[in-house]
């Protein structure tokens, strides 16, 4: 182990164990984080953590021992948060998900960022891919009661999508295909007229979809930069996105 990964996890990073893994689809896991600093963590709904999964593993270069993931749910009085990890891309983080045994040490940092959710509005659009499930779950719990909220939420395969935590699906499943932006522009215009007061969209996953998204409502429904809310967590191009 080099002196900076030794830095990592004596100084930097906060050390947890793998508690629970559990197979949500044939594309996604929940894991288990469970250690005494996550019951001293400041959660913000929609934070996430910076993990160091690659530690240790010499083949690989410093940016790709560092993955992102959303914190789905948190019990800080019992000391324990869940992920959930989609595997599509078999990237690192895929890997790590999959071969990740429970009684594993895992290093990590809290990181709050700025998909957060936001309780100012009357009505939400919440779109995403397998990818930001959870994290779009955490935000829709967390922007308030008795809110209007449509949802497009989709995978080439619906039954890799997973319900929430507490079993139940609180969001509108659809089966399309990679980068649907037209399918979903299309969706869009359906839904904007039955939305009422002020909206505001969160719009994650593929950052295709996010740039597509962001520019449609922003240039034909001349909605403002602060009612859009967007965070891409990949790219097929790109490796790590975070």
């Amino acid at each position: 182990m080099s002196f900076i990964e030794n830095i990592l996890k004596t100084v930097v990073l906060d050390e947890a164990t793998i508690s629970e893994k559990v197979e949500l689809s044939a594309a996604a896991y929940r894991i288990r984080l469970q250690g005494n600093s996550i019951r001293k963590i400041n959660f913000i709904p929609g934070s996430f953590l910076k993990m160091g999964i690659g530690i240790g593993k010499a083949e690989l270069s410093m940016k790709d021992k560092i993955r992102s993931y959303s914190i789905w749910d948190i019990n800080k009085e019992k000391g324990f948060l869940d992920l959930a990890i989609a595997t599509h891309s078999n990237g690192i983080g895929s890997q790590w998900a999959k071969e990740c045994q429970v009684g594993d040490t895992v290093y990590f940092k809290l990181k709050k960022g700025n998909f957060l959710a936001d309780a100012s509005a009357d009505s939400y659009i919440i779109i995403g891919d397998l990818s930001a499930l959870s994290h779009l779950y955490a935000i829709n719990k967390n922007i308030g009661k008795n809110k209007q909220v449509a949802s497009i939420l989709y995978n080439q395969q619906k039954s890799e999508l997973f319900p929430d935590i507490n079993g139940k699906f609180p969001l509108d499943f659809y089966e399309l295909p990679q980068n649907p932006s037209n399918e979903i522009i299309a969706k869009i215009k359906e839904i904007i007229p039955s939305l009422k007061g002020k909206t505001i969209a969160y719009i994650a996953g593929d950052s295709r979809v996010c740039i597509a998204l962001n520019n449609f409502l922003r240039q034909e429904l001349n909605w403002e930069t602060k009612q859009i809310k967007t965070k891409p967590f990949w790219n097929p191009e790109k490796k790590g996105l975070e």
